[in-house]
């Protein structure tokens, strides 16, 4: 089974203090698809400086020529299908059809309050999520949409001439809870995890490859029920969250196992994160671009 590699780089750049260079660079080492967060701040950053997910991506695509870029992930935490619908079709042309739409329940992070709201339930953003995945479907397949629901409306809303990827820009469906596997069996052409969050502290990679097992046999459940094959998504896991932490980083040999062993589960795609000094993504740069341009080779 073949394997692809991507990157993730956070927005916390000015672009033309190391921000542009960073997706340039991405584009240059051969990764698969460089990624960003959507998020209005997060952790630790929310201090620092922090850019737009959308605008970032938009300069990136104008920066690049055959890398493909996402977010990773956009959530319901202060997006609205409708606004977010005309800013996706519009981020694919310009980028020529490049866009993947990483998409999530979202969290209780600085998201969650940033509009003055109180932060929602795990049952509420769970409702909003199968809410708002499906008319965002619609808002990109569909020239015009009107849609009366619990959480969002549309009246009419126009998206001409929709995506230029048909029928519309691939999601990548972030969930591991029996409702969003249903969302990514039913919408996505792509599944992400970051693994079980329960055992980042406290325990063992042996005991993160069997959660994530665990998490494959929902999906190829999900995937059933929807009358799907489950050999059709990618799977994606997006590194940084398990016990193994920055280990795989460490050298161009401890990634090759680390990435043998989860292809093994049956990922199709890894997304490391772009090294941040003095911060929970810090790695030595030069084994990063060695990873980066090495690592799938010695996997065949």
């Amino acid at each position: 089974m073949s394997l692809r590699l991507s990157t993730v780089i956070l927005p916390y750049r000015r672009w033309h203090e190391g921000g542009r260079a960073a997706w340039v660079r991405a584009e240059q080492l051969g990764f698969h698809t460089a990624y960003t967060y959507d998020h209005l701040s997060w952790r630790s950053f929310r201090d620092g400086p922090w850019f737009g997910a959308v605008p970032t991506l938009t300069a990136a695509a104008a920066a690049t020529d055959r890398l493909r870029l996402g977010t990773l992930v956009t959530s319901p935490n202060f997006r609205h299908p409708v606004t977010l619908a005309k800013e996706l079709i519009s981020l694919d042309d310009i980028s020529g059809g490049r866009i993947t739409l990483g998409i999530g329940a979202g969290g209780t992070g600085f998201d969650a309050t940033a509009l003055g709201q109180e932060p929602w339930t795990p049952r509420e953003r769970a409702d909003r999520f199968a809410e708002f995945v499906p008319l965002l479907d619609r808002l990109l397949t569909e020239d015009a949409v009107s849609h009366e629901g619990r959480f969002y409306s549309a009246h009419e809303a126009r998206n001409i001439p929709g995506c230029v990827q048909r029928p519309r820009l691939p999601f990548a469906v972030a969930a591991t809870g029996p409702r969003g596997l249903k969302l990514a069996a039913r919408y996505g052409q792509a599944w992400v995890t970051t693994g079980d969050p329960k055992l980042y502290e406290t325990g063992t990679p042996e005991q993160s490859v069997a959660a994530l097992r665990g998490q494959f046999g929902k999906l190829t459940e999900a995937c059933e029920a929807a009358g799907r094959d489950v050999a059709e998504l990618d799977k994606v896991l997006l590194t940084g969250f398990t016990p193994d932490r920055a280990r795989p980083l460490a050298s161009l040999d401890a990634f090759v196992d680390f990435a043998g062993r989860h292809r093994e589960l049956g990922f199709t795609e890894i997304v490391i994160h772009w090294p941040i000094p003095d911060s929970d993504f810090a790695a030595d740069e030069k084994v990063f671009e060695r990873i980066a341009m090495e690592a799938l080779a010695q996997l065949d």
